[in-house]
């Protein structure tokens, strides 16, 4: 761990961003858990739980190719601060769900913060490779990561006791988080000067939104590795969709433990991502190309078979064990995922690969929330949970028939790109 603590104490730039994210992501999930709590205060709660969830994904769907195209055409930082004010007013909005009995506000508010929340998410990541340098890169990304896994951990735990307080002050941290988020980011400043904003030709700026997110598209096809691990994003979002309603339904029903339940199992859920974290944390300092492709089959393995046993556990406890374990193996592939695309995603798209891999996470979660909404009626959430984790779980079978047929090949760093970009303009002079 000494190597984060370097980071933090030596990067000032790095230091900030991590300050807002932890406020900002402890808010998000107070904010979470009170919007779960209310949903299932509401008639036909799988249904509505469902739709809040559906809201949030169909706003992610639309939001990210709009927040790949504008990160990649203005200022980063400035994007980030205008997401940061505009998602304080919403989270503050959600009081008038307290005593407005409206579904339709609580699924409108959820659907409006959601879609302003890639242009922070994806600009995070797009400004990561430029105020951490290349030593400090895979510290970074995993940090980031683990920070958001650790805030899931402690907003899950905190929002449980929270509410039980009332649902105002958590809306009303979360409203607050998001400031101080905002303070954070606006100090950040590129050792060039020329801001976080990407450099383009004339032709590349003159270009339409819809042909640069074109653009965007055809780059992730061309690279295998953002190919496959777009493939990763759909196995697990498809197992991560049903997980949002789950486990409001296994903490409400199933061990009728109410909000605490709830808040419980997602806590647990993050403790299994920060273990996962330290774990991938460390394969990633040794791991060559090869074992890389070969570890991220084998942990989807691992998940998805505790998926399967933590939907059938007797006890909450039980279950809360082998959710982590779930948890735990994605994060492995997660942080390992996240660094190789630090490394090898070039400058000018790095906004829109981002975007576009949230939007494919949001709109695969959607497909799998309508399912498993539409089957909670009639199916136990012990059978939607044994489904999920089988479905999960051939994200394995994917990614090693990509590997061994050599659809897979390692691309070249930023850094090498640049360099023969750099030969071939000075060649042509």
């Amino acid at each position: 761990m000494s190597d984060f603590g370097r980071l933090i104490r030596t990067n000032a730039n790095y230091r900030r961003t991590w300050t807002g994210q932890v406020v900002s992501e402890i808010g998000d999930h107070f904010n979470n858990i009170a919007v779960m709590s209310l949903a299932m205060e509401r008639g036909n709660a799988g249904l509505v739980v469902t739709g809040v969830f559906l809201s949030r994904a169909v706003a992610m769907l639309g939001a990210g190719p709009i927040a790949g195209v504008l990160l990649d055409r203005l200022d980063r930082r400035r994007v980030m601060i205008a997401s940061d004010l505009v998602r304080a007013v919403i989270a503050l909005s959600f009081i008038f769900c307290v005593d407005y009995k409206s579904n339709w506000l609580l699924f409108g508010l959820s659907a409006v913060l959601m879609f302003a929340s890639p242009f922070f998410s994806g600009g995070r990541a797009a400004v990561l490779p430029s105020i951490a340098t290349a030593d400090e890169l895979h510290t970074a990304g995993t940090m980031t990561q683990t920070t958001s896994w650790a805030s899931l951990t402690i907003g899950a735990f905190l929002g449980a006791v929270v509410v039980k307080s009332g649902f105002a002050i958590a809306f009303g941290f979360n409203a607050l988080s998001f400031l101080v988020s905002a303070a954070c980011i606006a100090r950040l400043h590129h050792a060039d000067g020329r801001g976080f904003r990407v450099l383009q030709s004339a032709s590349k700026r003159s270009k339409t939104g819809f042909r640069q997110f074109r653009d965007g598209l055809a780059y992730m096809r061309s690279t295998p590795l953002l190919s496959g691990v777009s493939v990763v994003t759909i196995g697990w979002a498809a197992g991560g969709g049903a997980a949002q309603i789950l486990f409001s339904l296994f903490g409400e029903k199933v061990f009728k433990a109410g909000p605490y339940g709830i808040g419980v199992i997602w806590g647990c859920a993050g403790l299994g991502l920060l273990c996962g974290g330290a774990v991938g944390y460390q394969l990633g300092k040794r791991l060559n190309f090869v074992q890389y492709k070969r570890t991220v089959a084998i942990v989807y393995v691992i998940h998805g078979g505790a998926y399967v046993l933590f939907s059938q556990m007797p006890t909450m406890a039980w279950a809360c064990v082998f959710i982590a374990v779930s948890r735990a193996a994605v994060a492995v592939s997660s942080v390992l995922n996240y660094t190789q695309l630090m490394r090898h995603v070039e400058d000018r798209f790095r906004g829109r690969v981002f975007a576009t891999l949230e939007s494919l996470t949001w709109s695969t979660m959607m497909i799998s929330m309508m399912a498993t909404g539409a089957v909670s009626v009639s199916w136990n959430p012990r059978t939607i949970g044994m489904v999920s984790g089988i479905v999960s779980s051939m994200t394995a079978v994917v990614w090693t028939w990509l590997n061994v047929s050599g659809r897979l090949p390692e691309p070249p760093e930023v850094g090498e790109l640049a360099l023969q970009e750099a030969e071939s303009v000075h060649a042509i002079a």
